[in-house]
């Protein structure tokens, strides 16, 4: 029997990450097909990448926050704290995004992971090391986020996970990490997300094959 959640369900994590990944999945349907507006949005919002969204104004009506603030039937209203973590975690996943598409048009590096193939934040980073051994440079980049001070400075030191990955061609689910930020900026955040972060961290074994279980990629605390 299927379980359908409706909007009065949803968390406002989940909301978070709904909308990140209907926003992230448009534009990168466009840029791969070369859509001139999804390729120029791109270039735009990458710029955006570390920095805080009072900070490029110039992104707002590409990062589109509106349904946040008019809630589906039978969901309450978010509260301002609940908007402002809600705006900060979109701009820094959809940037972050941005900035890991660029010059990649053989495939989108925003995939939704599962049990099979993790693509949470942990197990990107164990996916970049040697099969069996743990590379200690990349490891401290992962700790060396996982303790960021606030989400300005952890934004700032995921995209330089992201350049990585990048490099590599390696995805990342941007829909996880998206309420991943948005989990943070709150009390006990951080021990949460660290904590998911790390357990995909260990449960990396290479690729198998999908069970379609645990979509995301990193083993996720409750909301």
């Amino acid at each position: 029997m299927t379980t359908i959640t409706t909007p009065a369900q949803l968390t406002p994590r989940k909301r978070v990450e709904q909308l990140a990944g209907e926003r992230i999945a448009t534009y990168q349907r466009g840029y791969l097909k070369d859509v001139p507006s999804a390729v120029a949005a791109l270039a735009r919002l990458r710029r955006g990448a570390g920095q805080t969204p009072e900070h490029v104004p110039d992104l707002w009506n590409l990062i589109d926050t509106s349904s946040l603030h008019v809630p589906g039937e039978g969901a309450r209203e978010l509260s301002e704290p609940e908007l402002e973590r809600a705006e900060n975690a979109l701009h820094i996943a959809l940037t972050l995004w941005a900035l890991h598409q660029q010059s990649r048009r053989e495939a989108g590096m925003h995939e939704h992971g599962s049990r099979g193939k993790p693509r949470g934040v942990g197990a990107a980073v164990r996916r970049m090391m040697k099969p069996g051994e743990i590379d200690d440079p990349l490891r401290k980049r992962l700790v060396r986020a996982g303790t960021a001070p606030d989400v300005n400075i952890l934004a700032q030191r995921l995209r330089d996970i992201v350049l990585l990955l990048r490099r590599e061609r390696f995805s990342l689910d941007y829909e996880l990490l998206a309420g991943q930020l948005y989990t943070w900026q709150w009390p006990n955040g951080p021990d949460q997300v660290r904590r998911e972060w790390g357990r995909s961290f260990h449960a990396w074994q290479g690729e198998k094959a999908d069970d379609g279980q645990n979509p995301g990629g990193d083993a996720q605390a409750e909301d």
